[in-house]
């Protein structure tokens, strides 16, 4: 009964966050972004990092397009991962440019196997991490897949959340091994996460 009703409540977490993404203007959703962007890159762990690993936003999905743009532009590696269905794994590829990339699995934009060479982690790594929504401890409601559950576990780098403050929530259910951002990113804040204990 107990992991029922965890399960309905993500699911209806799911619901209500899509939903509230959708009902963005385009404008609305413009400056949001532009506001989350601009933090994002005051982070002095962004400044520092030699390699960023992040997703290529949906059209829903809080904007990671032009961050892309901003890192290629400065010089930095930009590692975007392409998903495994069979083994519900992802490896991370370097891309160049948009021109790299390919409609994928999901619907998402991936980088082209054979033209983009796999990322090693680097010392100063820097993740940007998917989420419908966070919580106020960092911890996030993905999309139910577990692609970056498993990724997050083994990464080392530092990670970072995008969310609309409409999707931020008090506290999300999550489980032992699940892992917090570093830090929380809306559009009216930066929230460093105090993480209770040390990494493995």
């Amino acid at each position: 009964m107990y992991i029922r009703n965890i399960k309905e409540k993500k699911m209806e977490l799911r619901q209500q966050n899509r939903e509230f993404r959708r009902s963005l203007s385009a404008e609305t959703k413009s400056v949001l972004d532009r506001a989350i962007l601009k933090k994002v890159l005051s982070l002095r762990e962004y400044e520092q990092a030699d390699v960023v690993y992040t997703y290529v936003s949906k059209a829903e999905e809080t904007d990671t397009i032009a961050l892309i743009h901003t890192a290629l532009r400065e010089g930095k590696v930009v590692a975007v991962p392409r998903c495994l269905p069979e083994t519900t794994s992802m490896e991370f590829l370097e891309i160049s440019s948009l021109d790299d990339l390919e409609r994928g699995t999901y619907g998402v934009l991936e980088p082209i196997p054979g033209k983009c060479p796999p990322v090693r982690e680097a010392k100063n790594a820097f993740c940007v991490v998917p989420g419908l929504c966070f919580d106020s401890k960092g911890y996030r409601l993905g999309y139910g897949k577990g692609y970056y559950d498993r990724f997050l576990s083994e990464f080392r780098g530092f990670t970072v959340g995008l969310c609309y403050s409409g999707c931020i929530r008090w506290n999300l259910p999550h489980g032992y091994y699940d892992r917090p951002v570093d830090v929380l990113i809306t559009e009216k804040f930066i929230r460093r996460i105090a993480h209770g204990s040390p990494r493995r």
